[in-house]
């Protein structure tokens, strides 16, 4: 087949960048999306070389899909082409490296600006900085605004894609344009407030929106992915600068969701403009009523799981003894449609606010939630209660430590272990260990606390003395629950038999 060439300003027919339906986004909070775009095609028999500069700045040129939606057209894209530097002064200078071009120079005589060309030969066009020769002298920087020659025809304003497509006959037709580009992501973030008294809460959820792609999109469908989806970041070579449902009011809800794969997808219902550089916000949840509820937490040593070593100091009397005063206060609650709620809950940031007995919102923390399906708990930490106080001190501490073990301390005397010479028995090390907990509560109204314990010596413990209302979480920690009345302390304590 004999190649026909469609041209049109220097062999490239321009394909509109201004798309004749609706373009459609489907954002990840991941700093990528899925821009899907229409490009109009009027190709001719043979092979056709097409230019779009249509797409946005971080695009990521192997994720391109050019395809006839109807899938009536049958043609090849023989060859793809991304132009990503598109025309700047730094740029124009570059290219002009060696000339002499013309600069306009403002100069002041008798209070009157005047304005001249003076030509200049741009010997270096930088970094660090431009050397230009001006009569026959050298300058550092620029003598004035540089006026460059006429674009050439293959000069590039926005980022661009150039294909050469290749058909059997000929056709005019709306392509889709698919393609994976950084610059777009979104973030949930939800606010929550308490009445004055009580722990009945409204939640209103917002999705946020930024664009930093270097193209806006008009009129847009956007559809916001929700979920860990595996994807190699620095897409498109983006760096981001910088973890009853449903709408208020009357009609349909700005935002429906609906599973997607292995991920939740959210939509929104009406055409919306996201321009470049912009953020934007759009309403996804209201709830009225939602039952919560205050957790008290007193988590009392001051040692990191880095610190949970199976050797040496699990046998020394101060390992993990040091401790904290301060209780957690957490907020929890159900996303169940029960509790008027129920929608799968993207990741984001939860703010709480309580509202002051003279109507004001005061601010009481916040935190980040995790993608959170419904019929789950929602637990956050808000911060540290100022009227509860929490200690822990060891009470007792006995190692057995039996011989012959070469270089082995008594913790109680710091001498050597000796092995008995008569007997010459060697049985089994092991450790008690006792605590005392000391809760108190300054509050005005009766409370509970949840007091975990970690048993970081070793897996193989038993309980000599127990506490009331304990419970093993796992295989290295219990909890206890304390009832505090207004003004109470309460002290409780227990043993655990470590061996080995």
């Amino acid at each position: 087949m004999r190649a026909a060439i469609a041209t049109l300003f220097s062999g490239y027919l321009f394909a509109s960048g201004v798309a004749s339906a609706e373009p459609a986004l489907t954002i990840y909070n991941q700093d990528f999306a899925v821009v899907r775009d229409t490009v109009p095609l009027d190709i001719k028999t043979g092979v056709n070389q097409v230019r779009f500069a249509g797409t946005t700045a971080y695009v990521e040129p192997a994720s391109v899909i050019l395809r006839d939606p109807s899938s009536k057209q049958e043609f090849r894209v023989l060859e793809q082409n991304y132009r990503a530097d598109p025309v700047s002064q730094e740029l124009l200078l570059a290219l002009n490296e060696g000339k002499t071009i013309e600069f306009e120079v403002t100069t002041q005589e008798a209070g009157q600006a005047r304005r001249e060309l003076v030509p200049g030969k741009i010997v270096r066009s930088g970094p660090p900085q431009p050397i230009i020769e001006v009569g026959g002298k050298l300058r550092f920087g620029l003598p004035g605004q540089p006026v460059f020659p006429a674009l050439a025809d293959d000069t590039i304003l926005k980022p661009t894609l150039l294909w050469l497509i290749e058909t059997e006959r000929p056709a005019k037709f709306d392509a889709e344009l698919s393609y994976v580009t950084g610059g777009l992501r979104w973030d949930a973030d939800y606010n929550l407030v308490l009445p004055p008294q009580g722990n009945r809460l409204d939640l209103v959820g917002w999705v946020t929106m930024q664009n930093q792609s270097g193209k806006s999109f008009e009129n847009a469908r956007i559809k916001l992915m929700a979920g860990d989806v595996s994807k190699i970041q620095d897409v498109g070579g983006f760096r981001r600068q910088r973890n009853g449902g449903g709408g208020g009011g009357a009609g349909a809800p700005p935002v429906t969701e609906k599973t997607f794969d292995e991920y939740h997808l959210y939509t929104l219902e009406r055409p919306t403009t996201l321009l470049n550089q912009e953020t934007k916000q759009v309403e996804f949840v209201r709830a009225a009523g939602v039952q919560s509820a205050a957790l008290y937490l007193y988590d009392g040593v001051k040692l990191e799981p880095s610190q949970w070593v199976p050797e040496g100091p699990r046998f020394e009397a101060e390992y993990g003894v040091q401790g904290n005063k301060k209780v957690a206060a957490m907020r929890e609650f159900t996303n169940s449609a029960a509790n008027h709620l129920g929608l799968p809950l993207p990741k984001g940031k939860v703010r709480f606010y309580r509202r002051n007995t003279d109507g004001q919102l005061e601010f009481t923390g916040e935190n980040i939630i995790d993608h959170t399906p419904r019929d789950e708990i929602v637990r956050v930490f808000t911060g540290y209660a100022f009227d509860l106080v929490g200690e822990r001190k060891q009470a007792e501490f006995k190692v057995n430590l039996p011989g012959p073990w070469p270089g082995a301390i008594d913790p109680a005397t710091g001498l050597p272990v000796v092995s008995n010479p008569t007997t010459n028995i060697v049985s089994s090390p092991w450790v008690d260990e006792s605590f005392e907990i000391t809760l108190r509560n300054h509050k005005q109204e009766r409370v509970e606390v949840r007091v975990v314990e970690h048993l970081y010596r070793g897996t193989n413990w038993q309980l000599t003395k127990k506490p009331d209302s304990w419970r093993k979480t796992d295989a290295h920690t219990i909890e206890l629950k304390v009832q505090l009345k207004p003004d109470e302390q309460r002290t409780l304590s227990y043993t655990v038999h470590y061996s080995w």
